[in-house]
C-alpha cells in the first residue's frame, strides 16, 4: 500500500457495508437490517462532537477502521482522555502502516479536543494489543463483557427487590472478612509461639 495514496476520513452512511466487513464479530444477530443499523449507527456518530468513526480508504475501498470517543478519565475527575477502540485492519493490508495512520489521527484529534491522554482498547486482538503497547499505551485495566441476562444469572436472584431496585448490602461479606483476619492472627500468633527465635 502506498501511504501516500491512503485517505483517513469519517466514515458516512455509504461505509455501512464495509465497516460490517471490517467489524463482523461486533454484529448482533437481530431482526433489523445490519446495514439499516449500522447506517444509524455511523449517523449517531457523525451528529455527536465527543465521538467519530474514522476510517482509511486505499483504491475506493475501506481497509481499516477505529472509533474515538472524548470521554472522562476517570469518574472522579474532569480530566478527560480520547479512547481510541475497535481498531480492525482487512487482513491483507495488516503491517502497511494502516494502524499508524489511525492512530495518528486518533491524536490529531485529541490535540485538537484539547486532550492531553489517549486510552486504547484492544479488543481481544492480541496484535492489536502489542501494536498499542509498541505506541506507548500501558496496560490500564482488563474490561470484560457479557449480556446482563447472564450476569444476572450468575448473580442470582438475590439482592434484588421486586421494583427492581438494589436491596440493603448484607453485612455476611464484612463479617466473612472479619473471619478471615482473625484466623490470620491467631495463625501467625500460634506460628510465633514455636519459634523461639
Amino acid at each position: 500500500m502506498a501511504r501516500q495514496l491512503a485517505k483517513v476520513r469519517d466514515a458516512g452512511p455509504d461505509d455501512a457495508p464495509a465497516l460490517l466487513v471490517l467489524w463482523h464479530d461486533l454484529v448482533r444477530r437481530t431482526n433489523v437490517d445490519p446495514v439499516e443499523q449500522a447506517r444509524a449507527a455511523i449517523a449517531r456518530v457523525a451528529a455527536d462532537p465527543d465521538e467519530r468513526i474514522i476510517v482509511v480508504e486505499w483504491d475506493c475501498e475501506v481497509i481499516g477502521a477505529l472509533q474515538l470517543r472524548r470521554v472522562a478519565l476517570g469518574p472522579l475527575t474532569d480530566e478527560m482522555t480520547v479512547l481510541a477502540s475497535h481498531l480492525q485492519v482487512l487482513t491483507g493490508h495488516r503491517r502497511q502502516g494502516v494502524g499508524h495512520l489511525l492512530m495518528e489521527a486518533a491524536v490529531a484529534w485529541a490535540e485538537e479536543k484539547d486532550v492531553s491522554y489517549l486510552t486504547g482498547m484492544a479488543t481481544g486482538a492480541r496484535d492489536t494489543n502489542r501494536f498499542l503497547a509498541r505506541l506507548g499505551l500501558a496496560q490500564a485495566g482488563v474490561m470484560r463483557g457479557a449480556p446482563v441476562a447472564t450476569v444476572r444469572t450468575r448473580l442470582g436472584s438475590s439482592g434484588r427487590g421486586a421494583s427492581g431496585t438494589v436491596s440493603a448490602v448484607r453485612p455476611s461479606g464484612s463479617r466473612h472478612l472479619g473471619q478471615v483476619l482473625a484466623s490470620r492472627r491467631t495463625q501467625r500468633r500460634r506460628s510465633s509461639e514455636r519459634d523461639p527465635d
